[in-house]
């Protein structure tokens, strides 16, 4: 044991000796380098284009905020950034090695076709109103960036379509698996009981005891709703909050509050939220589909990452120390942000250094 953690220490400081060495290299990846040049080419130009910001946030999930200066990125947009490189080369070397990927013109046409899509489709289920359109966005991106974005958003797409687990995003598919689960697009109604950490033990007993969805809210909810029995309202699957409602209601039985509530900020306080089912209505295909189709997407992204993390785990990547650095997080291999130094000692509050007052001889 002991000596495979010399060798995976040996291993961590000749990656970083690299990083520090390899100065025309921003980012490697089993031996394909995106240069210094080309890097800093494409981090200019998201710091100077606010849609491409907007668009890459929602993709990336990742604020890409502006640095100290007035054309920079903060630590963790840089990391990000670099990041995506990585993710996209190793799984554009995986693809072309392993699955027989090849990048056709009209490959790639579809490609940037289906990523201005998913741009779109993002920012306006994060309901982010960006400045232009994912067309301009893609537009502002310098020309070898632009193609590299293209290009591994081909060969990811591939790979997910090889992925045995991956539900093919067609009509029929859809339509297959929205029967197969036709449950849980019903639209809901709930009620829902807002309860102050002290009134909890009476509410419990009142549940217990038998006390109606209605009884409940009247007696012992702080939300607006409770002099009408806690309705809330009725959410259909192309509503906007009908993921969090179905996520919240479970498999709990109708006119019934869930034994187990959460924990919520109400009013500057902590309360516990009770939500109940009081009707539940099969939804049609066709009101359904946009909610189907969200979570084959979800299922085959879970899939596509899985496979994503261990391409990453055994992939030998190089980042120039001014960019990030390659380890691991909770969720896998990721680049992580550069630290900046601070400018006051570490364990006070005193300036490092001061000017002398004496006068220099």
């Amino acid at each position: 044991m002991r000596r495979l953690i010399a060798l995976l220490v040996i291993a961590l400081v000749g990656a970083g000796a690299y990083g520090l060495f390899a100065g025309s290299s921003a980012v490697g990846v089993n031996g394909t380098n995106v240069s210094n040049s080309t890097f800093l080419s494409e981090l200019s130009a998201i710091s100077s284009s606010q849609n491409l910001q907007c668009y890459l946030q929602v993709i990336d999930n990742v604020g890409f905020s502006k640095g100290a200066g007035g054309s920079s990125l903060a630590n963790s947009a840089t990391a990000a950034w670099a990041n995506t490189r990585v993710e996209g080369i190793a799984i554009d070397q995986y693809a072309t090695k392993y699955l027989d990927y090849r990048a056709t013109p009209s490959v790639l046409a579809e490609a940037k076709s289906s990523l201005e899509g998913e741009m779109t489709a993002a920012a306006s289920s994060a309901s982010k109103k960006c400045p232009g359109t994912s067309a301009a966005a893609l537009a502002s991106m310098p020309t070898e960036m632009l193609n590299a974005t293209v290009q591994d958003q081909a060969a990811s797409t591939y790979l997910v379509s090889k992925l045995n687990t991956t539900i093919p995003i067609t009509l029929s598919s859809i339509k297959t698996y929205y029967a197969s689960h036709v449950s849980q697009y019903d639209t809901l109604c709930v009620s829902v009981a807002v309860v102050s950490p002290a009134q909890l033990g009476a509410f419990t007993s009142a549940q217990k005891s038998g006390a109606s969805v209605a009884e409940l809210a009247r007696k012992f909810s702080v939300d607006t709703s409770a002099p009408n029995g806690g309705a809330y309202g009725c959410y259909p699957p192309g509503d906007s909050s009908f993921a969090s409602v179905r996520s919240a209601v479970g498999t709990t039985a109708i006119g019934h509050f869930a034994s187990t509530p959460q924990m919520i900020s109400y009013n500057n306080g902590e309360y516990y939220l009770f939500v109940a089912p009081t009707s539940r209505t099969t939804t049609p295909f066709a009101s359904a589909a946009s909610a189907v189709l969200s979570d084959i997407q979800s299922i085959n992204s879970s899939s596509a990452n899985t496979v994503k993390q261990n391409i990453l785990y055994t992939a030998a990547v190089s980042i120039d120390p001014a960019f990030g650095s390659w380890g691991l997080n909770s969720s896998g291999p990721d680049v992580f942000a550069t630290s900046t130094p601070s400018s006051t000692d570490v364990s006070a509050a005193s300036v490092l250094a001061t000017p002398s007052s004496s006068t220099y001889k």
